[in-house]
């Protein structure tokens, strides 16, 4: 089990097969194609057919989205690897790498929130200093919209 047999070598896998062996749904795999995260071949009934080494890719989207990654950072990322190359432990500690950062500043932000919030719940109206979200005679309106002291980027 796990192990390719001779005959498999090298055989495209259908839809189907992708959306079986990876637990993703077809629909799932065909937005992935649209937004090129991973591509497929027509086959003389023009069909899908994908590489094997696509269930790989399918797993590298799979974790990124887990840990948050948004699809266009996981696309940006696997743009730099070869399409027909299975990405490597190499390769996943560099997309890794690059997304910890990110990863990084967003918990920041969301423990920023976190601890705002419990002010600005307690608080009830909105109205006392401390609150994070006090935007008196909405002079923040010029600076755009949003929660302009929430989020300063």
């Amino acid at each position: 089990m796990g192990r390719i047999k001779p005959q498999e070598h090298g055989k495209q896998l259908t839809v189907g097969e992708v959306a079986r062996r990876s637990g993703v749904a077809v629909s799932t795999l065909h937005f992935y194609e649209t937004k090129g995260l991973i591509q497929s071949a027509r086959n003389q009934g023009n069909q899908r057919r994908y590489p094997r080494e696509v269930l790989r890719r399918v797993a590298i989207i799979k974790v990124a989205q887990r840990a948050g990654i948004p699809l266009a950072s996981i696309r940006d990322a696997l743009s730099v690897l070869p399409q027909g190359r299975t990405p490597t432990a190499a390769d996943w500690k560099k997309l890794s790498a690059g997304w910890k950062k990110d990863l990084d500043d967003r918990i920041a932000k969301l423990i920023g929130l976190r601890d705002q919030l419990n002010d600005c719940i307690g608080c009830g109206c909105l109205s006392v200093k401390s609150c994070p979200l006090r935007n008196p005679w909405d002079k923040l309106s010029e600076q755009g919209p949003g929660p302009r002291l929430l989020d300063p980027t």
